[in-house]
């Protein structure tokens, strides 16, 4: 099975993260597209994370990875996309059920929040798992009405 595209952006407070788990992909054979931002000067998430999750909205990418410094500002406004379900990962755990509960198709990662060894383990647990469907695809549905 071919392994997902993947959108990935951040602010300058996830910066190192997001270039790291790049790296980590793309040595694991994943098509990773960087939307910005490019640098650790400080910036507006929005700018960064808006055309990540519009991007998986339309389809362009199968997944999306977006950074911050504790990755909450960053989780809104992805899951202010229509089509965009943005889990809040903080451990592999939360990382695991935000894909087989929730089918999340984004992930949000805090950069102030975890160490670099846990952050590679969310994206790697989270591109692993696998949507459970049943009683949690009657939910996805509710949300998406």
């Amino acid at each position: 099975m071919p392994k997902p595209t993947i959108a990935i952006g951040s602010d300058h407070a996830g910066f190192r993260y997001k270039e790291l788990i790049k790296k980590h992909l793309a040595d694991g054979g994943y098509q990773v597209t960087d939307m910005g931002t490019h640098s650790e000067e400080s910036c507006d998430y929005p700018r960064f994370i808006r055309p990540v999750a519009e991007a998986v909205a339309r389809g362009d990418f199968e997944r999306g990875i977006v950074l911050g410094g504790s990755g909450n500002g960053e989780a809104i406004v992805a899951n202010r996309v229509h089509g965009v379900r943005c889990a809040l990962a903080w451990s592999v755990e939360t990382a695991s059920l935000g894909r087989r509960h929730n089918d999340a198709n984004v992930i949000s990662i805090g950069q102030r929040m975890i160490d670099p060894a846990t952050a590679l383990a969310i994206v790697d647990a989270w591109l692993s798992t696998d949507f459970e469907g049943g009683r949690h695809a009657r939910r996805i549905a509710m949300i998406d009405q």
